[in-house]
């Protein structure tokens, strides 16, 4: 295997991870912070470096149902899209993960209207967390690369077959250049099989997608799907395993940042994982018990090795960079839930930051911290803290 190591803003690597896939179909409508992505592809096609259609639609709910029709036929399918468009996608994501169509989508994370604003947070994904999509977070463009790549594999895989969103946090991925290694083509038609959905639409082998289900079809129906979502969880860590004997590169479902022993752990996704690292080491040079714990696997969510991670602590501090407007935030209801049947847990505390593209410094990160700690100390932990609101 070659690997090639190159400075390249994080959204054209995406695109480079799609053209080495081979992919047939794109179909895309600009919006940001993923335009790029559609346009380097766009230039790949027009140019002759890639050999696929590219669709160029109306509006996100017909790029969506683009994706639908290719995939269904066995056309290996690409998109992307963010925050307002992900949510216009809606309707239609249910139908491709219903169908069990192996659709490939980036999400450059951005916060949803209103107001408007195109800076990155986690809102849009988390609306779509119980569409049926697995659903996947990266750190940076290398992990954005890889896992464009890893996801392929993952949703085409036989005993798959479900659509995959990678998310990149918009800007502070998707815009930043940075260096990171390529794989030539070979290697990446070693490690990416052709795709072959056993029941693409043939006029030869007629079949039904999408019928009709009265109420006593329905519930088995969509049990089977909770089911299928669940198990796809042996076949993402068996991708993940094949690409790290491949580029030394490994990744796991909930992976771990001088976490060992630590009291205090906090719990993060997305990018932000990276000051917070500096936070942990800063922190730990001063003596104190603190660790960070990343989940990178959001759908299926991984239950048991997050009970793992977290396993020695008795402190735990969970960002979110969404809201669940009148309720608790997504992350953090999560993981509540995975602790509560469990005889010995951590206290923990919910923050949400970052919201709308504010940055979190390392500095920001050991406050955050601290004021989370504060809370459980006094035994305040019901509420929500909402970190750097201005009063």
């Amino acid at each position: 295997m070659t690997a090639k190591r190159i400075g390249i803003e994080s959204s054209l690597a995406i695109a480079e991870a799609v053209r080495l896939a081979n992919v047939d179909v794109i179909a895309a409508y600009p919006i940001t912070p993923q335009t790029h992505i559609v346009e380097g592809l766009a230039e790949m096609v027009a140019n002759g470096h890639l050999d696929a259609e590219y669709i160029p639609v109306e509006s996100e709910h017909s790029a969506m149902s683009s994706c639908l029709g290719s995939s269904a036929v066995g056309a290996r399918t690409f998109t992307a899209t963010a925050s307002q468009g992900l949510i216009l996608m809606h309707e239609v994501l249910l139908v491709a993960a219903s169908l069990h169509l192996p659709i490939v989508m980036v999400v450059t994370n951005r916060a949803l209207s209103g107001p408007l604003n195109i800076w990155g947070d986690h809102s849009d994904t988390m609306i779509t967390r119980d569409s049926g999509w697995i659903q996947i977070f990266v750190e940076n463009g290398q992990q954005a690369f890889d896992q464009v790549l890893c996801a392929f594999r993952i949703a085409e895989h036989q005993d798959v077959l479900l659509p995959t969103i990678i998310n990149v946090d918009g800007f502070h991925i998707s815009h930043v250049i940075e260096p990171m290694y390529f794989l030539d083509q070979e290697a990446v038609d070693g490690f990416l099989p052709p795709y072959k959905h056993p029941h693409a639409l043939d006029p030869d082998k007629p079949v039904t997608m999408g019928c009709f289900a009265m109420p006593n079809l329905y519930t088995e129906s969509r049990k089977a799907l909770d089911t299928s979502l669940r198990e796809s969880k042996k076949v993402i860590l068996e991708t993940w395993k094949k690409f790290g004997e491949m580029t030394g590169r490994y990744y796991k479902e909930v992976e771990t940042y001088k976490a060992e022993a630590a009291e205090t752990l906090l719990i993060t996704m997305g990018s932000y994982s990276e000051n917070a690292m500096e936070a942990i080491d800063k922190m730990q040079s001063e003596g104190r018990s603190v660790g960070l714990v990343r989940i990178r696997l959001w759908r299926p969510f991984p239950y048991m090795a997050f009970l793992e991670a977290v396993s020695g602590a008795k402190n735990i501090v969970v960002l979110d960079r969404a809201m669940s407007l009148g309720g608790p935030p997504p992350v953090c209801s999560e993981i509540r839930s995975a602790l509560y049947p469990q005889e010995k847990r951590p206290q923990v505390v919910s923050v949400v930051g970052g919201l709308g593209g504010r940055d979190i410094s390392p500095d920001d990160f050991e406050k955050l911290i601290d004021i989370g700690l504060g809370r459980i100390k006094i035994g305040d932990t019901s509420e929500t803290i909402m970190f750097g609101v201005r009063e």
